[in-house]
């Protein structure tokens, strides 16, 4: 069942690039983007990423944490990191293929990779919003992540 706006996010616990395990728990706190992208080194997802990269400064002042999560090695995520000069955590869900991914309702069967979505989640790990983009080249816009981490008055 695909997780959605209201409940709590699917819990997981993801080497990042320095095979480092970082955990939903660790994001409770704050607000938080968990960023799901198909695959590293393609040009719709480096200009997402990098779009995010840009305006760290913002999202950290709306109290918010950004994790990327791929379905790709550790590895592979380290160099496309690097490559793009990212400061936020870059997660593989690499093995068991796609585990966390699929418990977000995120996996795209047909390509063995994750869809493009975004969920926004609260303080306390609920999910507020759901972002995602009805095409697979189309990238996310960034003024949907800051409508959904601004709260309404």
């Amino acid at each position: 069942m695909a997780a959605e706006i209201g409940q709590p996010a699917p819990d997981f616990s993801l080497p990042d690039t320095d095979r480092k395990k970082v955990t939903l728990k660790s994001l409770r706190g704050h607000k938080a983007l968990v960023v799901f992208i198909p695959f590293p080194f393609t040009g719709v997802c480096s200009k997402e990423v990098c779009e995010l990269q840009d305006n760290i400064s913002h999202l950290k002042e709306l109290d918010a944490n950004v994790v990327v999560i791929t379905c790709d090695t550790p590895f592979s995520n380290g160099q496309w990191a690097k490559l793009e000069g990212l400061e936020f955590p870059v997660l593989s869900d690499y093995w068991p293929h796609g585990t966390a991914t699929k418990a977000y309702g995120a996996f795209n069967d047909d390509m063995g990779a994750a869809n493009r979505c975004t969920y926004v989640l609260d303080e306390n790990g609920v999910i507020t919003d759901i972002i995602r983009s009805k095409e697979i080249l189309v990238a996310r816009r960034f003024a949907d992540y800051t409508a959904a981490l601004i709260p309404y008055v």
